[in-house]
Parts: C-alpha cells; structure tokens; sequence
C-alpha cells in the first residue's frame, strides 16, 4: 500500500508569514494613526493562520485599551477596507469586522466600490445637529472648566460614532467623573461610556438611576467596613455577603451595624462572624425590613449618602468658580492668552465637523487643523 505524503502543520504564529497588500502600505498605512496600523495586521496574522480572534483579545495581545481598537476599526471602515456587520443595530459595541480584499475593490466595477465604502449602519455622527454637537461640548467644556484641545473633540465622537452613545449619555460621563471620580481625563470618562452602554444606559434617567443604586451600595460597604476598622477595599465574596444582608435577609443599615459592633469582644474582627451574627438574627425573625424602609431618604437614597451628593455639588460649584476666577485674571493680564484659547477651540470644533461631514478631504484637511493647533 502506497504511503500517503503530508507535513504536520506548523501552531507557532511567529513561524508564518502574513501577506499584506502593497496598496494598504502605500495608500492607508501611511496615513494611519500607529496603533490602528497594529490592529489591522494583528487581525491579518489571526486570520491567516485560523485563530479566532475578537477586540478584547486584539486588545490584551496589543496591550492596547479596547476603545482603541473599537476606533481603530472606525478608522478602516471609513477608509472602505473593512466592514462591520451588526448583529443588532442598537447594539453599536456588538458587530463582526470583515477584512476586505482592497485589490478587488479597487479593480472591481464602480459600483462595488461605491457599496463596500459605505459604512454598514450609516455614521451615527453624520445624523447628529451641528448644534447638538456644539452644545455637548460646550457643557463638557464647563464641567472641566477648560476648553478642550488636541484629540479630545474627536475622541469625544468617538464614543457617539464607535460605542452608540449619545451627546446627553457623554455630557452625563463628564459630570459624573468630574463630581465623584474626580477624573476627568478623556480615556477614563470613555471607559465609563463605554460600561454605561454595554450596561444598556441609553439615557441620562437611567445612567441617573443606575448611579443613585452603585454609590449608595459602595456607601453602605464602606460604613461595614469602617465600623469593622478596616481602610481596605472589600472583596468580591465580601461584597456578596454584604449584598445578601440587605438584599437576602432585608437588614437596615443600623441593624448591620450593630451586629459589627459585636465584634469588639474578639482579637480578629471580620465579615463571616458578622454574617454569622446576621444569619442567627434572620433565622430568629428579628432585624427585618421594617427598620430598612425607614432608613431610606427621597427615591431610597439613604441620608448619609444624600449629604455626600450635596458636599460633592458645593466641592464642585467651588472648584468651577476658582477656575473661572483664575481664567478671568490670566485673560485680564494676558488677552493673547484668550485669543489662543479661542482659536484652539475654533480647530477642534471644525475637526469635528469634517469628521462628520466626510468629504473626500477630510483627512487632508484633518491633518492641517492638527498642525494649526500644534
């Protein structure tokens, strides 16, 4: 019997090669920020060699923030070598990217070019009023107490563009970051946005909503654990625990409270004796729910955490009219310095709208803003 003739195949990326058309490296790479550049041929590599691949795991293999390679295909989508595929159109972070041959569409017919340029779903920007636009980064502008500058404006789009955010859902971002993060830097507030959206927050009631029952949970950990004489964070099964006395067994604060009061008899305070305290007392039928609903204060925010939202607001409101006050003196002495401002601000609006626009351009005129800004 004849013996067949085969070569086991090779696992090891770094023992292939990964083709790579000549019209991406003189048409596109030149042109492209870096990191977009990595994405492609990183996703190039994965599909030759038959790996699956998704943006998170582009992303760790790059070291890269995801939001990075959520733009980065953005980027490729509107230079037409790449398509998205949404499997639901509101879902604006879910979608399949599809690599394509930029040969065939250079040399297919008219008509083919014309359809595989086209973004899948339309420029969720493109839809948007300029003076919607205007009006989300002025009020972004007064939370941060500056104007905003370099690549803020697009990355701001970005989220609108890439992760299905809406100006109102951006302008909530800000503040929130600003007011209790105290963060106000563009990749962190994108982060949030970008957990808001896959959370399904599509609007300022239940981002809102949403923030009223997180803060008010992480307030009640952190009176536990200061009743307990801990400066630490808690841990996940921690939480868990914490979570089951309010939620499972129906305590109210003070009644949790109590029971961590117990524990000043024993040399190693923690939160399994106290849960064990609050296990006996619900088994007893004691410590219910009454005493919880009357804890709450208006739309069940309870007291302590009320006060911290007022002292967060007069934090702000003070920190805004020191800026300002400090803004109005540099203008005063130094009218240039407005005037600089003012021009910086003119560049990145007027990126913004190219980028929406879309003209054939754009990037041209793009890279001639940056360069006034710079």
């Amino acid at each position: 019997m004849e013996k067949s003739i085969y070569r086991k195949r090779a696992k090891e990326t770094f023992l292939f090669d990964t083709k790579v058309e000549n019209l991406f490296i003189s048409e596109h790479m030149v042109t492209a920020p870096g990191e977009f550049v990595k994405v492609y041929l990183t996703a190039l590599m994965l599909d030759e060699m038959g790996e699956e691949f998704s943006h998170r795991s582009i992303a760790k293999r790059l070291d890269l923030p995801e939001e990075d390679v959520l733009r980065a295909w953005t980027h490729w989508e509107k230079a037409g070598i790449v398509a998205k595929h949404y499997e639901d159109p509101e879902n604006r972070l879910a979608y399949s990217v599809e690599l394509l041959h930029i040969r065939e569409l250079v040399y297919a017919k008219p008509s083919r070019r014309k359809k595989a340029a086209v973004p899948e779903g339309g420029g969720r920007a493109a839809g948007l009023e300029d003076e919607a636009l205007q009006r989300m980064y002025a009020a972004v502008e007064q939370i941060i107490g500056r104007m905003l500058g370099g690549k803020e404006p697009a990355e701001i789009l970005s989220w609108i563009t890439d992760l299905g955010a809406t100006p109102e859902i951006v302008v909530c971002a800000y503040s929130y970051c600003a007011r209790i993060r105290k963060k106000i830097h563009s990749r962190y507030v994108g982060t949030v946005i970008r957990g808001w959206v896959e959370k399904g927050l599509r609007d300022a009631d239940s981002v809102e909503q949403h923030l009223q029952e997180v803060d008010n949970r992480h307030y009640i950990y952190r009176r536990i654990f200061q009743a307990l004489g801990f400066s630490r964070n808690a841990t996940e099964e921690e939480r868990r625990l914490m979570d089951s006395w309010l939620e499972e067994m129906g305590f109210s604060l003070d009644k949790i409270l109590e029971a961590c009061s117990k524990t000043s008899g024993i040399s190693n305070p923690n939160v399994n004796y106290v849960n064990r305290i609050l296990r006996n007392w619900h088994e007893g039928n004691t410590g219910r729910r009454e005493g919880a609903d009357r804890d709450q204060g208006p739309r069940g925010q309870s007291g302590g955490v009320g006060l911290i939202f007022r002292y967060y607001d007069y934090l702000r409101e003070g920190a805004e009219r020191r800026a300002a006050d400090r803004k109005a003196r540099v203008y005063e002495a130094i009218p240039r310095i407005r005037e600089i401002d003012e021009e910086l601000r003119r560049c990145g609006m007027e990126v913004s709208r190219v980028m929406v626009a879309g003209a054939g351009n754009a990037s041209d005129r793009i890279r001639e803003l940056r360069a006034q800004s710079e």
